[in-house]
């Protein structure tokens, strides 16, 4: 399977990480002693699942390490619209690939084995879109005072992951690329989007898991899954100083030899 990194964007002075970022990319802030989206790269690049892997939102290399066949797009806009060239990309250069597994730059905790652990897991279910997710329990045991912001369902309360899998003929259902483009920017298009009656009992938290999974997939026409990943640090995003500050010393650890 091929992979994205979305590396676009660099934090506004209204971005809590402004002041650390420097004016730089996001993805090239210091982690540990090195670019936080190089981390990323070191994962899929052990990941036997992986075999190209596409930077989108940086213009130059910056002296970023890959063996694996690596390729760069500039930063298309939002997110979306990142996600939209890669796919397109993707599929221009591999148009037999069914799925590509998605990632941001922002998660830089993740290793090979968990990137071989995600992709293994999808292959299964044939999804649109097989997003990952992490119960509070495992996010809290594994990394304290995280402060992630969760969903509260009726069994699970979650935070969302960024190590995603999406079917590379999404590329052609621009209906649903506008639809979720649309709702990103507006909170009255995001309950059109899932409708009101099911954004009232997900705030309520009176729907499972599987419930909400089939009602919003119906509701946005497409076949999704929630995969609920025993990894945290799949979910572990940096949005915050207390986050990179907690990331820079797990990191740190990571990479400090054992005495």
């Amino acid at each position: 399977m091929d992979a994205i990194i979305l590396a676009g964007g660099i934090p506004g002075q209204d971005d809590p990480l402004y002041l650390h970022a420097q004016g730089q990319p996001k993805a090239l802030m210091d982690i540990a002693g090195m670019p936080m989206i190089q981390w990323v790269l070191n994962a899929l690049n052990g990941a036997s699942s992986i075999d190209h892997v596409l930077v989108v939102g940086l213009d130059e290399d910056y002296g970023l390490l890959c063996d694996k066949p690596t390729h760069r797009l500039p930063c298309q806009g939002d997110m979306l619209d990142n996600i939209k060239a890669g796919l397109k990309h993707n599929y221009d250069r591999n148009p037999t690939a069914s799925h590509v597994l998605v990632t941001s730059c922002d998660i830089p905790a993740i290793t090979a084995e968990i990137v071989d652990w995600r992709v293994r897991d999808s292959l299964d279910y044939e999804s649109d879109l097989d997003y990952a997710a992490v119960a509070r329990e495992t996010m809290e045991s594994r990394f304290p005072g995280a402060d992630r912001s969760y969903i509260k369902l009726k069994d699970y309360a979650l935070c969302g992951g960024d190590l995603n899998i999406v079917r590379v003929a999404m590329l052609e259902k621009e209906y649903i690329w506008a639809r979720l483009i649309e709702a990103r920017k507006s909170v009255f298009k995001q309950v059109g989007l899932i409708g009101l009656d099911l954004l009232l009992l997900l705030l309520l938290g009176r729907i499972t898991l599987k419930y909400a999974e089939r009602r919003v997939s119906e509701r946005i026409g497409i076949a999704g899954r929630v995969c609920l990943s025993p990894y945290a640090e799949l979910a572990m995003d940096i949005d915050k100083p207390h986050q990179l500050k907690l990331m820079r010393q797990h990191l740190g650890n990571r990479r400090t030899p054992a005495t």
